[in-house]
């Protein structure tokens, strides 16, 4: 029978985070299944309920709370397959323009800002306090982590990782399953598969050890 429950997968710490923003935005405890693959979480007390095998839930609609988006990505493929429908999940002190486009499954954390004609793709995280500023177009299955800031026309791949503090400048691109270190400032494109980091931005194996 179809049920408005929403399964959560993954009882790590960015799926707290998830879990507090659903029920800020009007859900109950009783209203999440939270599912993890590992026995020995199961049935143990997750924020006010259970931790459960995924076969345990009755869910129709789910959310990936994993941070990590190469983790992330195999999961909500299987549960999208399965036929289960991609719960996006938007803190409602989280701003997010009228003309913003916020892919399926994606989250958007308390005080973070999508400016317009923004894009988001499919579950990608927009943690608390980042930025995604006007015509920014994020891949799936990125990670915006806390007080990160894109600048206007950025283009972000797949599976990047943007540490928390970071500022991409205006117009630049970065590429699929890149990580930008924490509070680097990258004011040119990153390759894909590369790990920028400092201030400017450089290769990670430029650096001194």
């Amino acid at each position: 029978m179809p049920t408005d429950k929403i399964l959560l997968l993954g009882a790590g710490g960015h799926a707290k985070v998830v879990l507090d923003a659903i029920i800020a935005g009007g859900r109950t405890r009783a209203d999440i299944d939270v599912v993890d693959d590992r026995p020995q979480l199961q049935g143990r007390d997750y924020l006010g309920g259970p931790i459960l095998a995924r076969e345990a839930s009755t869910a129709d609609l789910f959310h990936v709370g994993i941070g990590v988006g190469r983790v992330r990505e195999l999961p909500f493929g299987e549960l999208a397959a399965a036929l289960h429908v991609p719960f996006t999940v938007l803190h409602p002190a989280a701003v997010i323009s009228t003309f913003a486009v916020v892919g399926a499954g994606s989250f958007v954390a308390a005080l973070a800002v999508v400016g317009p004609m923004a894009r988001l793709g499919e579950s990608v995280i927009v943690n608390h306090g980042a930025v995604v500023d006007h015509d920014c177009v994020v891949g799936a299955f990125t990670h915006i982590a806390p007080h990160a800031t894109l600048g206007g026309s950025v283009q972000i791949g797949r599976r990047v990782m943007v540490g928390a503090g970071a500022n991409v400048l205006p117009g630049v691109r970065v590429g699929d399953d890149s990580t930008i270190g924490a509070g680097a400032v990258v004011t040119r494109d990153v390759p894909s598969g590369a790990t920028w980091v400092g201030v400017p931005a450089a290769p990670l194996s430029r650096r001194p050890q």
